[in-house]
């Protein structure tokens, strides 16, 4: 395979999964897509989840410029090293939050609905109450540093990179959003917790096996890419 081609795959899988990490969690938002895509209509509860991946891509972008400025001047294995341990540690114990989390108890304060509102008017305010939450920057810098997602001096390779992310998200978006359409009548607080537990263990699992490759000097990403 050619280098670049391989460069950009590369790039484009981790953007994917980056983002569908980063919105997969059922947390209030995720609780709000619901609600609304139960309440008033899958079209509501996608526009919900598009305004959350709003702000999420500029947190996203603010992280990554934060992060290339630090790698301009730590070019170095040992710090490489040292960030991506941290980076899957902070990923292990957000998997660990996520499997135990009760997202309903700490949503149950937006789930008032008196009119359905434009879809504008849907995505801004989960675009507001995403955005409200800055600790999702953590997370990225989790994310980017196990993936080694910055790469500085490459301009097009990142620009690809975070649209891939917008597309992870969203296609999480419209995932969900379908699946909630089709089984509304059976999608309970029970359903929420086993996606959460899902996401989580799926999360655990693989903090822990990225954790080792990073020890033992074995790359995870690139033994997928090369099959």
């Amino acid at each position: 395979m050619d280098f670049l081609q391989f460069n950009i795959l590369n790039v484009i899988f981790k953007g994917m999964v980056i983002g569908i990490v980063a919105s997969a969690p059922m947390g209030p938002v995720g609780i709000l897509c619901v609600q609304r895509t139960i309440n008033k209509g899958r079209w509501y509860g996608m526009a919900t989840g598009v305004g959350a991946s709003v702000s999420d891509i500029i947190y996203a972008l603010i992280t990554g410029l934060g992060m290339s400025l630090v790698l301009n001047f730590f070019r170095n294995e040992s710090t490489k090293f040292y960030f991506q341990i941290i980076g899957g540690i902070i990923l292990l114990l957000f998997g660990i939050y996520c499997f135990r989390s009760k997202p309903m108890e700490s949503a149950q304060h937006l789930s008032h609905v008196r009119s359905k509102g434009t879809l504008l008017h849907n995505g801004v305010t989960a675009f507001l109450i995403t955005f409200a939450n800055p600790l999702i920057v953590f997370l990225f810098i989790a994310l980017f540093a196990q993936f080694a997602f910055i790469m500085p001096g490459h301009p097009i390779l990142m620009i690809i990179g975070y649209l891939s992310i917008i597309f992870g998200a969203n296609l999480w978006w419209y995932g969900l959003t379908w699946m909630v359409d089709k089984i509304r009548n059976k999608f309970d607080e029970q359903g929420v917790r086993i996606i959460n537990r899902f996401i989580g263990s799926i999360v655990i699992i693989c903090s822990i096996i990225t954790l080792i490759g990073t020890i033992f000097n074995l790359s995870f990403m690139n033994f997928l890419m090369d099959k």
